[in-house]
C-alpha cells in the first residue's frame, strides 16, 4: 500500500476507509427509515451547528444584557440555564428551538412522533453538558439524541 493512500484513509476517517474497501453503509438516517434527501431527511451537521450557534448567541445576549448586567463570567452560567429552558420549552412544544426554526430543522422521536416531555428534558440536559452532543453515531446523531431516542430532521 502506498503511504499516501494510508495517510489519506487515516485523515478521512474509518468510514471513508471502509467505503473505499467496498463497504456500503447507505445514507445517513437509512437505518431509521428516513429519506435520503428533502423534508424528513437527516439534518446536515452544518445546519445543526448553525442552529446551536444561533440559540447560544440568543441566550448569551439575553443573559449578558438582562440578567448578568454586563458581567461576562455570570452571563455564561446564565446562558447555559437559558439554553436549557429554551430547549425544553420550544422543543417540547413546537419541536424546534429558534435557531432550528430559522434553519428549517425539527427534533422528532425516532418513530416520527413529537418528542415527549421526559425525553425533551433528558435531551436538553445532555445538550447543556456539551460532551454528549459531540459524540456521534454513523447516522450523525449526537449521543444526546441517541439517549433521548430523538432525531433532527429537515422541515
Amino acid at each position: 500500500m502506498d503511504n499516501r493512500q494510508a495517510i489519506g484513509s487515516w485523515l478521512s476517517g474509518p468510514r471513508a476507509a471502509a467505503e473505499e474497501m467496498g463497504a456500503d453503509f447507505g445514507h445517513r438516517g437509512e437505518r431509521l427509515g428516513l429519506p435520503e434527501e428533502g423534508p424528513g431527511s437527516m439534518a446536515p451537521l452544518g445546519r445543526r451547528f448553525g442552529a446551536l450557534f444561533i440559540d447560544w448567541t440568543l441566550c448569551m445576549v439575553i443573559a449578558y444584557g438582562l440578567i448578568a448586567r454586563g458581567d461576562q463570567a455570570v452571563a455564561g452560567n446564565w446562558a447555559v440555564a437559558l439554553l436549557f429552558v429554551i430547549s425544553v420549552l420550544t422543543v417540547g412544544t413546537v419541536g424546534s428551538t429558534p435557531g432550528k426554526r430559522l434553519l428549517g430543522l425539527r427534533v422528532i422521536s425516532v418513530d416520527g412522533e413529537r418528542l415527549g416531555f421526559g425525553r425533551v428534558i433528558v435531551r436538553s440536559v445532555l445538550l447543556c453538558l456539551a460532551l454528549p452532543a459531540l459524540i456521534w453515531d454513523r447516522d450523525g446523531r449526537g449521543l444526546h439524541d441517541r439517549l433521548s431516542r430523538a432525531v433532527q430532521v429537515r422541515v
